[in-house]
């Protein structure tokens, strides 16, 4: 398997949050997937087995990848479904972050770490009262063939009320993961746009991400949005840097940002720094560190905006700016999650990724369970909240 990003929100949040992903304006397969990167997996044995049996043979975490993986193959022997009882035997052992996904889950995560996913083209939101809403349409998609608009209400998928469900539900729903639904399945949308209701049904297709945006505001800085860390995403935005002109600053848009590929966001973060540490992480009790590359700009001003969305390695990317003084943080507190996971293939070919270490801030900060506090607290989901963000570049630059 390809190196992915270290960090990664949680199963129950990524067949929602991160599986949220299109439809929450990131990705809508799988924001973090969990794994190591490849190097870091043959430092620690070289496959995932040897990677399971470094450090402590006693250590809890070889110990409840054992169980897991004995749980699965029970379950096969006896006809029964080796995934659900990985999920089981997960449960068992506490692991909050630990994940069990099908071969055709991981298929996806895969696919959504390159750019690409199954859907229908849709991001939405949940109102205050409950209604999930769709904020945008992305053109030449299902969605938008079916004459789906911005600020048309969602009412139910397939049958299924979704007012006052979590997004992450919703989400899940449209991508059809209980029958591990593929493009040209089609999925039935009860829609309302005013007095209006009704239902479309739209086939699913394979699509590719857009996860960073660049506007460019009328000061000469530049709004970089980041939705998530997949591959080819830290050049974009070192290129979207070097295209800001000269002396103009850059907000760096990291709402909603669920992870990706930590090797992404260390590339983002090396567009801002000179070199030197990002982050530092533990595997089974064995010390590593990530640096950035060297020559980034370090004298534009920048100004990170974040909120309680912004997970795994956003918050890496986040924690290494604040702590090194290369961006002023503003929003709100970030999610909470900084522990490491390493995948294993299980009987019948499913996979477990389960928790195998933490990581820290360039300062040595923890960032599991408790997230990242901003310098500066605004509501970042306020309308202005990018425009006071902005505001504060010109006072960065004096």
């Amino acid at each position: 398997m390809s190196g992915r990003d270290l960090f990664c929100p949680p199963r129950r949040v990524r067949h929602g949050a991160a599986l949220t992903l299109v439809f929450a304006s990131v990705l809508v397969a799988g924001a973090a997937t969990g794994s190591l990167p490849e190097a870091d997996r043959n430092a620690a044995g070289g496959t995932s087995q040897a990677a399971r049996t470094a450090g402590s043979a006693g250590s809890a975490a070889a110990g409840a990848d054992r169980e897991v993986a004995r749980a699965a193959a029970e379950a096969m022997a006896d006809g029964k479904s080796p995934v659900e009882a990985a999920e089981r035997a997960v449960s068992r052992s506490g692991d909050r972050w630990g994940s069990v996904y099908s071969q055709n889950e991981y298929a996806e995560l895969e696919e959504a770490l390159d750019g690409r996913y199954t859907g229908v083209g849709v991001s939405a939101r949940r109102e205050r009262g409950g209604a999930i809403e769709v904020t945008k349409v992305r053109p030449g998609s299902p969605a938008a063939a079916a004459g789906v608009r911005a600020g048309d209400r969602l009412r139910s998928v397939d049958g299924e009320r979704v007012d006052g469900r979590p997004v992450t539900e919703v989400v899940s729903l449209l991508r059809g993961d209980a029958t591990d639904a593929a493009a040209g399945s089609t999925v039935r949308l009860g829609l309302a746009r005013g007095t209006r209701a009704w239902t479309e049904t739209v086939r699913r297709a394979s699509l590719s991400t857009q996860p960073v945006t660049v506007r460019r505001l009328a000061s000469g800085a530049s709004v970089v949005r980041i939705g998530s860390f997949t591959k080819g995403v830290g050049d974009r935005v070192r290129a979207a840097v070097r295209d800001t002109p000269s002396g103009a600053g850059v907000v760096l848009d990291l709402r909603g940002n669920s992870g990706g590929l930590v090797t992404e966001a260390v590339t983002a973060a090396s567009a801002f720094l000179d070199g030197g540490l990002v982050a530092t992480y533990d595997v089974d009790g064995d010390q590593r560190a990530l640096h950035a590359t060297d020559g980034g700009d370090t004298a534009r001003p920048l100004v990170a905006l974040v909120d309680g969305g912004t997970m795994s390695a956003a918050e890496l990317l986040t924690g290494a700016l604040q702590d090194r003084g290369r961006a002023v943080v503003v929003g709100s507190r970030t999610f909470g999650k900084g522990s490491v996971q390493m995948p294993s293939r299980l009987p019948g070919g499913s996979v477990a990724e389960l928790t195998v270490g933490h990581y820290r801030t360039p300062s040595g900060r923890g960032v599991d369970g408790t997230g990242i506090t901003p310098d500066l607290e605004i509501d970042p989901d306020r309308a202005g909240s990018v425009d006071r963000a902005a505001a504060l570049l010109s006072g960065l630059g004096r």
